[in-house]
């Protein structure tokens, strides 16, 4: 018996031996080719780039992965306590493996042979932090292996607590969100700081198999996993009984948070702000680098540009009349689920859906389009309401002529119809009509010292088109782009009392005959560079072009930023070129700063994702500034090196004159603001297609232009002074009021002379018709009656048959020598 059990003995010290050495042939093996663990100290996870409004508000987020990266110092204990109670509740005891747990997982999956379950792991938190790093996801036994053997690693070299902040920074919720921080904001629209025992219970349910417990196709798994983490919360010792049975008693509560814009109005301009990310740096940066972007957006004046565009292009679409419905469907049964299919425009909020129950000469009934929740759940309430007979009056016309004029709602709409409405503020349960326009623009609002763009409307809808009107249409600025032209003349000897002859005038070049006419028609004879801008006159401004030459307006076109390479001929003078609303209204900064040239922007700064600057807008130096302490030192200055593009005074002059457009000009009655000076300009192309009016006060400029995406008339009477200068308008008499009341900055040694508004000759006291002038020093009005034309002077009968004016300064003795 002694020798047999020794017999035995031996030979299973033979095979322990000979397992032993394959087992470590085999251990060798795989350990051969284990990745180096040692990165995990070089963690960079792709992070969510995340861009603010001015004021600091988040306007958006963009990602491939949402993920905010959190050091474990910030994770509230509860959250934490969730997870070690739903995956490891021996963490912080065991090396890397837990035997218990191995042995328990082992059992199970012993018993549960047959059954087709999925075999259970038993991997620890560090076992996880191994495979999701290091390895792939593979089912297999060498996997396995390698994840233990690798956990052991990891356990000798990091902290409990870093190994913690990898895993819970690293996992995937579901929703396309990673990490715990990108999951509280996906699934609950707070921070992890915020989140209850039952919120963070759930989001500890998730990693098991995110699509098993989604929170709307499987809310009750989704609730029983839930309550079971709380329970091993609760046993765990980490909440009190009471605090689970509260917990359970509570909903999912799940918000999910929207993509895109979460600032109201601000889609154009985060997606200009996405651009030019992408052009800095790359698509991966953006997507994946975690970038914190603070953008030049005010989120006040956003709102005012948006609705001043909105409001212009929706009253110009509803003066041509109702095109008809957006769609059909049947009204006999239930007709919420198919209402609920219509899309609707997500970022116009005030309008909704509806679809039309009836319809009497007095009023038509509808119903709203229902809501629905992230799992596509239709609501099962329907909400109704009315339209009134005055409130639809502009759809009696037919936009498309196929009928005679309505005279009631009967002859408009038909059970059915599904069309948009907007509630009336003060009457409960009543809507207008309203239908998306077809006519659409652009609109930017900028601080001409700095050149960062405050507001941006890139159209009336982002959901509807994408295109960015403001930075990415190419449109002739028409009468716009005049001031440029008198900007150059006045920079160049002119003044604004030098006349120009406005009278009819032909060009011919390769055969073609070109005679450009003012608006309107008609000629005035000579007049100042002053009543030229005011009143707009073509004819004038090829003159006054072709008596400088082209190639000198050109210039200051490209200086301005206006044109990258201006064709210097004739028609250019009338802004027959094509521009964007972002480039003429930078231009126009430059004007309203004093001629300081700008660099319009959309982006203040830029901070890695470990808070490093690494662009900035500000381009200016502080001499002085990061001083320690005062020691008697001077007050610390602010450098402007900032390129002078236009002379000072040249600049008041051009503004001066424009202000005369707003007062007196093409612009005259269309704004209402008292407390400081505005300054502006129409721009009206060919047939109509386009109307623009862009202006500036002291502290703030803006541009608008109004057109069809497909250049088309806009219909006689569609001009910049009645379709764009009321936009500007509405979005500057509001705007204003948050800025400080401020006058344009007068040059030192600047003149001042009162001259005939006509001659711009010197006028006397109790003289009619005149003005007072600006001059730069060593100029003035002239003596010599001289009328820009024809390169002569006109005979003094030509001159006093087509100006009462110059005769009246003949009979004083003031017009000097003709």
């Amino acid at each position: 018996m002694i020798r047999l059990i020794g017999y035995f003995f031996g030979l299973a010290c033979v095979l322990f031996l000979g397992v032993a050495v394959v087992a470590a042939i085999y251990l060798a093996g795989v350990s051969r080719d284990l990745p180096n663990y040692e990165v995990l100290n070089s963690y960079e996870p792709p992070v969510a780039t995340r861009v603010h409004a001015g004021n600091g508000a988040l306007m958006a987020e963009y990602a491939r992965e949402r993920r905010l990266f959190l050091p474990i110092q910030a994770i509230p204990d509860r959250v934490k306590a969730a997870f070690l109670s739903a995956e490891d509740k021996n963490f912080y005891n065991h090396p890397g493996v837990d035997p218990a747990g191995l042995a328990r997982a082992i059992v199970n999956n012993l018993q549960n042979i047959g059954s087709g379950r999925r075999p259970e792991g038993a991997s620890t938190i560090t076992q996880q932090v191994a495979k999701n790093f290091l390895l792939s996801n593979d089912q297999t036994i060498d996997r396995k292996v390698k994840e233990a053997i690798l956990s052991f690693r990891i356990e000798q070299t990091y902290s409990k607590d870093k190994i913690l902040e990898l895993y819970l920074n690293e996992i995937f919720f579901g929703l396309n969100s990673y990490g715990i921080a990108g999951a509280a904001l996906t699934y609950f629209d707070k921070s992890v700081t915020e989140l209850t025992i039952a919120e963070s219970a759930y989001l500890a349910a998730l990693p098991k198999g995110p699509n098993n417990y989604h929170p709307y196709r499987r809310e009750a798994a989704a609730i029983e996993r839930r309550n079971w983490v709380v329970d091993r919360m609760a046993e765990n010792g980490y909440i009190t009984p009471a605090d689970a049975a509260e917990a359970k008693q509570q909903p999912l509560g799940v918000k999910p948070r929207t993509g895109g814009s979460h600032l109201a109005a601000s889609e154009y301009f985060a997606e200009a702000v996405r651009r030019e990310i992408i052009e800095k740096y790359s698509d991966d940066t953006l997507y994946e680098g975690g970038l914190s972007v603070r953008t030049s957006l005010d989120p006040e004046l956003q709102v005012l540009a948006r609705a001043a565009l909105h409001n212009g292009l929706v009253q110009y679409d509803e003066r041509r009349g109702f095109r008809g419905p957006l769609s059909r469907i049947a009204v006999s049964g239930d007709w919420g689920p198919e209402l609920a299919k219509v899309p609707s425009l997500r970022d116009v909020p005030e309008w909704q859906v509806a679809v039309v129950i009836a319809v009497s000469s007095k009023e038509v009934d509808i119903g709203l389009q229902p809501s629905t929740d992230a799992g596509d759940k239709v609501d099962e309430a329907r909400k109704m309401g009315v339209i009134k007979a005055e409130n639809m009056k502009w759809a009696y016309r037919d936009a498309a002529g196929e009928r005679k004029t309505a005279k009631s709602p009967e002859g408009v709409l038909e059970p059915g119809d599904v069309v948009y409405v907007e509630p009336i503020a003060d009457e409960e349960g009543s809507y207008r009509l309203r239908q998306p326009p077809k006519v659409q623009g652009g609109f930017v609002a900028m601080d001409p010292n700095t050149g960062r763009v405050l507001a941006m409307a890139g159209g009336f809808s982002y959901a509807q088109s994408e295109f960015n009107r403001a930075t990415q249409a190419m449109r002739q600025p028409g009468s716009s782009f005049k001031p440029f032209v008198y900007a150059a003349a006045l920079d160049n000897g002119y003044t604004p009392a030098s006349v120009i002859l406005d009278a009819p005038i032909e060009m011919v070049s390769g055969g073609q005959v070109w005679r450009p006419e003012n608006y309107g028609g008609g000629s005035a004879g000579p007049q100042t560079l002053r009543l030229g801008i005011e009143k707009s006159r073509n004819q004038m401004t090829v003159r006054l072009a072709q008596d400088m030459g082209m190639e000198l307006v050109a210039e200051y076109a490209e200086r301005f930023g206006i044109y990258d390479d201006m064709l210097p001929v004739l028609a250019m003078s009338l802004g027959s070129g094509e521009t964007t609303v972002l480039r003429m209204v930078s231009a126009y900064a430059v004007i309203a700063n004093g001629g300081k040239q700008i660099k319009p922007t959309v982006i203040d700064r830029i901070q890695d994702r470990y808070g490093n600057t690494i662009f900035r807008h500000e381009e200016r130096t502080c001499d002085g500034c990061n001083a320690t302490a005062w020691t008697g030192q001077d007050e610390p200055t602010l450098v402007d090196n900032r390129e002078q593009v236009l002379d000072p005074m040249t600049a008041y002059q051009i503004t001066s004159m424009m202000e005369g457009v707003v007062k007196r000009g093409t612009a005259a009655g269309k704004i209402n603001i008292s407390d400081r000076p505005v300054a502006g300009k129409t721009g009206t192309t060919n047939d109509e297609k386009d109307a623009w009016f862009v202006g500036f006060t002291p502290n703030l400029v803006a541009g608008v232009y109004v057109g069809f995406d497909t250049p088309a008339p806009l219909g006689r009477g569609s001009t910049g002074s009645g379709l764009a200068a009321p936009i500007f308008a509405d979005f500057m008499e509001k705007a204003v009021k948050h800025l400080p009341a401020e006058k344009f900055l007068v040059p030192e040694g600047m003149q001042f002379i009162p001259v005939n508004r006509t001659t711009g000759m010197m006028a006397f006291e109790g003289e009619p018709d005149t003005i007072v002038e600006a001059f730069k020093p060593g100029t003035g009005p002239a003596d010599v009656f001289a009328v820009i034309g024809e390169g002569e002077y006109l005979p003094p009968e030509e001159i006093l048959e087509t100006s009462p004016q110059a005769q009246q300064a003949v009979t004083s003795g003031a017009a000097g020598l003709f």
